[in-house]
């Protein structure tokens, strides 16, 4: 691809050369910015969980809605993710909604998709993870953002640079999505798996029984039927929620936990123990597009919307397999926020063998599953090369390096 005719300075060290034509503005002068909060609580909710690095597309969950935190967006407005900005997210909104306080919400923007491209360049998003602020859970600012430099053409550029990314990266994104569905495959067979041996056992000759539950099956003739009230401690005394204004950052060194694992560090625990945690609402309960069962030890905070479970006597790995296997649609209640309560939690059967089998089961999982591992990291790094090289392209067009009209 050929540059541009003429090039000048912008006056930027890491914008460099830009072509003579384009202007190079802070970005509060192209676009305005939003943190009006939500206020209807029937909206769709954007997690910065839900929304897939590099591309913008949201996997759409009712998610968990916290109404002190969530800000309006509407179509056209552009989303950029402030915590952990080497992630890349940035999406268009095409309809009302709330969003994450983790997000930055742009409006005003004149070329929406452009603009996304903006935000996904490498030089953009270099620059503004180099500013972040906090160790393990590192935040961009917004005024930092609003203040940097960068180059625009003008409008009707703007579209036709949108228009050429839109095809140049769409062979990459196929590409991407053929990863991740290989990714997808191969942790479907890691948890048929997963489920078959702790429903069924190691021993295929074992004599089996009717469990009478669909999601299990036969199982083993020894093993027992018990009710999560009768295998576990349930410690959803200890949790409890804390808004984010109220989350110090003096020493943020704790994980805070949510129904779809850690969400934030702060300063503060609630919790100095080894559990299980299994969330208590969110369409994440019927997708089971996240995990449902995380492992946690040590110190840490839980808010109210995911259980504390502490195995009585049984092994902890084991039941986290079992627990995760589980299929727990028939005792969960509400449609717009799906909740799985206590009470109806306690009443969930789970398979369970002696205690030696548990460990012989999980000692056998980590040798099988090992091998999937291994080919999902694989794909995983190919997907992350994939990424890289979007991203040069991107950088390329959007800073002026070559032309495409």
């Amino acid at each position: 691809m050929k540059r541009y005719d003429s090039y000048k300075d912008s006056g930027v060290k890491w914008l460099g050369e830009i072509p003579s034509h384009w202007e190079c503005v802070k970005l509060k002068y192209y676009v305005s910015s939003s943190r009006k909060k939500a206020n209807d609580a029937s909206t769709k909710y954007i997690g910065l969980e839900n929304v897939e690095s590099f591309t913008g597309r949201w996997i759409e969950t009712d998610g968990e809605y916290d109404k002190e935190q969530a800000i309006e967006c509407n179509p056209y407005d552009v989303l950029f993710g402030k915590l952990r900005p080497y992630l890349a997210k940035a999406m268009i909104v095409k309809e009302k909604a709330a969003c994450s306080s983790e997000f930055i919400v742009f409006t005003n923007v004149p070329c929406p998709k452009y603009f996304q491209y903006v935000l996904l360049s490498k030089v953009f998003i270099n620059t503004v993870d180099a500013s972040t602020y906090g160790a393990k859970m590192p935040r961009a600012d917004i005024g930092y953002i609003l203040n940097l430099p960068f180059a625009f053409p003008k409008a009707n550029e703007q579209n036709t640079i949108a228009n050429y990314l839109d095809a140049a990266t769409s062979k990459i994104d196929a590409a991407i999505a053929q990863q991740q569905k290989m990714i997808d495959l191969l942790n479907e067979r890691k948890q048929i798996i997963i489920n078959n041996a702790v429903t069924k056992g190691l021993d295929p000759n074992v004599k089996m029984k009717p469990s009478g539950v669909d999601w299990i099956g036969e199982i083993p003739e020894h093993w027992k039927l018990m009710q999560y009230r009768h295998l576990f401690f349930n410690l959803d005394k200890l949790r409890m929620p804390i808004t984010a204004d109220q989350r110090s950052r003096n020493n943020p060194q704790y994980d805070y936990y949510g129904a779809s694992g850690v969400i934030d560090k702060i300063d503060f625990y609630n919790v100095d123990d080894k559990v299980l945690l299994i969330g208590e609402d969110g369409a994440n309960l019927l997708l089971r597009n996240l995990p449902l069962i995380y492992k946690a030890e040590g110190k840490f905070w839980v808010n109210n919307h995911a259980h504390i479970l502490k195995p009585i006597r049984d092994d902890y790995d084991f039941m986290a397999y079992v627990m995760e296997a589980a299929d727990y649609t028939l005792f969960i209640t509400g449609s717009a926020q799906p909740k799985l309560s206590q009470a109806n939690l306690n009443s969930v059967k789970l398979p369970i063998p002696p205690l030696r089998e548990q460990m012989a089961i999980v000692d056998c999982l980590s040798k099988r599953t090992a091998k999937i591992d291994n080919a999902i990291n694989q794909s995983e790094k190919q997907i992350s090369l994939l990424q890289e090289r979007k991203q040069i392209i991107i950088n390329d067009v959007v800073t002026g390096k070559v032309e495409v009209v």
